[in-house]
């Protein structure tokens, strides 16, 4: 690919938009560097002020041809990079010297046919563990050690929590009130939150036991005058060895932030290895957590306390994203529905209940 100074001053400005301007991740900004290098590629670097409808059906066409270690592009991948590219062309055609050249019709082309976009969109059930494993993952962690106890209590606050990892790999000590249960997910104190959303939310207590690993950690850290500040769920202490020549495996935590959700994902897959028993990521242990959450509910009051208590501003989200059931699943909960409404008086109450907070949304 031939260098292109113009096009690299104008990347730069656009990730620059993004960041600054729109408040962008990193991984959001690197993503749609991808989807840019791609559009590079294929027209040899070209000034992308050459871009027009022609160029932009080329584009797809290429990407479909292309292949990744011996596969096709999927179309998820082919939909995302559609996308990021129309986001910044339509950045673009609004800059000057850009402006006159690139036809915003243009950009339109950058799009997938519409069942392509259809099925890259929709929502695939995904696999996550029961309570019983979860259980059973903590029950089989010898509590000998106070990186023992840190993982154990990881566990069991992933799911307790509902949270996402890497809100959990930021969280201080001083964001749980151990008395109430209660969680404040504050981006001002450094939690990382997705859109860096303020989420107060409440343990949910779906197990005595896990609950009680939780608190007990809680505990110990306090009693080691860890401060606010600290983190929840601090790194392991590096220790070296007795000849300074390498590290030994630590067996205490430090006071000091995982960098990223890394380390929390790589503790659950070496803690379900040891287990026997199958890896299921933290992400897993949220939907885990709706699904136990959903089931106690009682009425749509209940559903709605659920849905803001995951950080969800509409029932409708939590719906989407995480209540999406597998065939057996949906068999069954379709076979437990009072279709005849055996219990009517009590049926009709609840359904008028979620109607209401749905109708208010």
């Amino acid at each position: 690919m031939k260098d292109n100074i113009q096009n690299e001053r104008i990347k730069r400005a656009f990730f620059h938009y993004l960041k600054e301007a729109k408040g962008r991740s990193d991984a959001t900004i690197n993503a749609i560097e991808q989807a840019i290098l791609h559009y590079q590629d294929s027209r040899n670097n070209e000034d992308f002020a050459l871009f027009n409808q022609k160029k932009a059906v080329a584009f797809k066409e290429w990407l479909k041809n292309r292949a990744f270690k011996g596969k096709s592009l999927s179309i998820v991948s082919h939909y995302n990079y559609l996308r990021h590219l129309r986001t910044f062309f339509d950045w673009l055609s609004r800059e000057p010297g850009y402006k006159s050249k690139i036809a915003p019709a243009s950009i339109d082309f950058l799009r997938p046919l519409e069942k392509e976009a259809r099925i890259a969109t929709q929502k695939q059930p995904r696999p996550f563990p029961t309570l019983e494993y979860v259980q059973k993952l903590t029950a089989t962690i010898k509590p000998d050690t106070e990186i023992a106890l840190r993982d154990r209590a990881l566990i069991a606050f992933t799911l307790l929590s509902g949270m996402r990892d890497q809100a959990i790999a930021s969280l201080p000590l001083g964001c749980i009130n151990e008395e109430t249960r209660t969680i404040n997910q504050n981006p001002q104190k450094g939690v990382q939150t997705k859109f860096s959303k303020l989420i107060n939310s409440t343990l949910f207590e779906f197990d005595p036991a896990l609950v009680e690993y939780f608190l007990e950690w809680v505990k110990r850290l306090k009693k080691q005058e860890y401060t606010p500040t600290d983190p929840l769920f601090p790194q392991a202490r590096t220790e070296n060895s007795p000849d300074n020549l390498s590290f030994e495996t630590a067996t205490n935590v430090s006071r000091a932030f995982w960098k990223g959700a890394g380390p929390i994902r790589k503790i659950f897959n070496k803690r379900s290895d040891e287990a026997g028993l199958p890896y299921f990521p933290p992400h897993a242990f949220r939907h885990l957590a709706v699904d136990l959450a959903l089931k106690a509910c009682k009425n749509g009051e209940q559903i709605k306390a659920i849905s803001q208590n995951f950080g969800h501003e509409y029932i409708a989200t939590t719906m989407y994203s995480y209540a999406n059931f597998n065939d057996d699943q949906l068999s069954q909960i379709l076979k437990s529905i009072d279709f005849q409404k055996k219990n009517a008086p009590e049926h009709d109450k609840k359904l008028e209940q979620i109607r209401k907070i749905l109708l208010d949304q």
